[in-house]
């Protein structure tokens, strides 16, 4: 039980956090996936070394602290944390490891003189906390899929039963259950957690799905990266026939009904959950703007999918930005990057009221954030999801 004097502590050690957070969590995660190797599965090695796992760890560890005592304020943040965790299926006996871990961690990196025992007791009975909070609401979520039709709980094997070339980097991979049963609705805008074998280790990470929900398979759309061990090895090695294991979709960056005009808006492989909810919308008669930015055209999946929606659906209008000039009847309607001025001419005429969805790499997410912002439209009606782990765009 967190005590009114140990929310104090917790409190007073946010500057602490503010100033050399980063440095406590990389500590942690060293610690962690050094001694804890039934763990290492969880994490993805490439946000390791960038530093991205390490910087919104610390982003939430001070989030957390700060609002220790509001903490209905961490808003999306939390629900963020809860649908990565099901989608990669934390399960609560990884809670002791990682606490255990940030404690030693707090002390190493603090010092005893500032990590006091008063202050360890603190941040346990604070981890506790948490970890009961999002326990709990991952609890919830896993027998809400478990229960309902086509669900399941944990891990179920999936046939890969088509692979297909959607640009010079990005592959899908169609699967189909083994057991022949149906599958489970998602929203537009989920992904999907799925396990690997890659030189006899285990590792998981989670993908869009691209493709609207039928009840009979899925679809992932894979940007092989540079170094990636994941998508290498799904680009190089999985083939139709291959059996994988698949775990329930999740997230909390999904389509919401509205009749505002809808903009998606995506840069690179950013594109494969809005793809998803451009399916979703074109049920409707919603005015739709699709808005997709690429390096050059040989990167530009699905270009070919979204021309022949727009030939069927009147109200989808489509703009093209490549960094690169490329002349041709398939040429982009802009080159350069993505700014203001280029995205106030393709937002639906005279309204800022708009529902706003983007997706890519972070710097192209900070620059729409900013221009959505500038030309006016609401922050609450500009929504995004990071590839990687949580971080502030501000």
């Amino acid at each position: 039980m967190l005590t009114a004097p140990q929310k104090s502590i917790v409190t007073a050690t946010v500057p602490l956090l503010e100033a050399g957070g980063e440095g406590l969590t990389t500590h942690f995660y060293r610690i962690m996936l050094g001694e804890y190797p039934e763990v290492r599965p969880l994490f993805n090695q490439a946000h390791q070394a960038s530093g991205d796992q390490p910087r919104a760890l610390a982003n939430g560890v001070l989030m957390y602290a700060k609002h220790i005592d509001r903490l209905e304020a961490l808003g999306p943040l939390a629900a963020q944390i809860v649908n990565k965790h099901v989608a990669l299926q934390v399960q609560p006996e990884h809670y002791p490891i990682v606490g255990t871990c940030l404690l030693r961690a707090i002390r190493e990196v603090l010092g005893a003189e500032v990590a006091t025992d008063e202050v360890i007791e603190a941040w346990a009975a604070a981890y506790g906390q948490l970890a009961d909070i999002l326990i709990g609401a991952e609890r919830q979520v896993y027998d809400r899929n478990a229960a309902a039709p086509g669900g399941w709980r944990g891990a179920r094997a999936f046939e890969v039963v088509r692979k297909e070339a959607e640009s010079d980097e990005i592959t899908s991979f169609y699967f189909s259950p083994v057991d022949g049963q149906p599958v489970l609705d998602f929203q537009p805008g989920q992904y999907i957690g799925i396990r690997l074998k890659v030189d006899g280790q285990d590792i998981q990470r989670n993908y869009s799905l691209s493709a609207a929900p039928n009840g009979k398979t899925y679809r992932i759309s894979v940007k092989r990266e540079e170094g990636g061990v994941a998508s290498g090895y799904l680009h190089d090695h999985i083939q139709p026939g291959s059996v994988v294991e698949l775990f329930p979709p999740a997230g909390a960056f999904t389509l919401e009904p509205g009749d505002r005009p809808l903009v998606l808006i995506s840069g690179g492989v950013g594109i494969t959950p809005t793809l998803a909810m451009l399916d979703e919308a074109l049920k409707t008669s919603r005015v739709v703007h699709f808005i997709h930015c690429a390096r050059h055209r040989g990167v530009h999946a699905f270009r070919q999918t979204v021309e022949a929606l727009a030939e069927k659906h009147p109200q989808l209008k489509r703009f093209y930005c490549y960094e690169e000039a490329h002349d041709g009847a398939d040429a982009p309607h802009a080159v350069g990057r993505l700014d203001a001025q280029k995205l106030q001419r393709w937002l639906p005429a005279g309204t800022t009221d708009i529902d706003a969805y983007f997706l890519g790499p972070k710097p192209f997410m900070k620059q729409v954030k900013d221009a959505l912002r500038t030309l006016g439209v609401p922050d609450a009606q500009a929504r995004y999801e990071f590839f990687g782990p949580a971080a502030a765009l501000e």
